[in-house]
């Protein structure tokens, strides 16, 4: 029996299957756990979660690719991160979303 919900369970599994130099967005995980609106839910998780379940926190951004946290909070160490796997950037802290989105089938769940 899981500690956890269902989304919560999916997310935390999404999350640690992002392959190396791949970024998905806290939507597109959300959608992917089965609940279209849940990106906060997701940022929440990834918040609370990253240091007990090891995430790859780095590898998740907003939609259009920008890097949510400030570059004090983490956002520097989150480009460096992205930039050692090869993730190319558009922009000073705009992933190329159309080069590194990783899509998850949702079959594949």
């Amino acid at each position: 029996m899981s500690l956890y919900n269902p989304f919560t369970e999916d997310v935390l599994k999404i999350i640690k299957t992002l392959p190396y130099g791949s970024v998905m967005s806290y939507g597109q995980i959300a959608l992917c756990a089965g609940h279209p609106r849940g990106a906060r839910q997701v940022a929440r998780l990834l918040h609370t979660m990253t240091k007990k379940h090891d995430l790859p926190w780095h590898r998740v951004v907003r939609k259009d690719g920008h890097i949510a946290l400030s570059k004090g909070q983490g956002g520097s160490i989150q480009k460096e991160l992205l930039l050692q796997e090869g993730v190319g950037f558009k922009s000073e802290d705009v992933v190329d979303m159309s080069k590194h989105r990783y899509m998850l089938s949702l079959d594949s769940q």
